[in-house]
């Protein structure tokens, strides 16, 4: 019991940390930045995404189940969130924004009905 606790909260903060990190990234709109931004996000989110499904990992059953794949949802998102933001910086023109925005928003709804939102 108290492992799974420590698991759980270990889990929570590691999206916690994707989510402060992504924090303009998520908001409607607001995926802005640099390539160099973007592959910093994708760092991140592959680090967040490695030490939550360690924290998991201790758990069993449904909660587990649950926790990897609040995990995978999350890194997901914050994937999207990063192609996105790479190709909003290669954009040169105001459809090609769009069409990344479009793209971006596409993917976060994919990726919120396989997490089952």
């Amino acid at each position: 019991m108290k492992t799974s606790l420590i698991a759980a909260a270990v889990c929570a903060l590691s999206l916690a940390l994707t989510s402060h990190v992504a924090n303009a990234a998520t908001e409607p709109g607001t995926v802005t930045g640099t390539k160099a931004d973007a592959k910093a996000l994708k760092k991140q989110s592959e680090a967040d995404y490695k030490a939550a499904k360690k924290a998991c990992k201790a758990m069993s059953g449904a909660e587990k189940d649950s926790c990897l794949k609040t995990a995978k949802a999350k890194h997901e998102k914050t994937e999207a969130d990063a192609r996105a933001m790479h190709e909003l910086a290669e954009a040169k023109t105001p459809k090609e924004k769009n069409e990344a925005m479009a793209k971006n928003a596409k993917e976060k709804a994919e990726a919120d009905k396989k997490a089952g939102k």
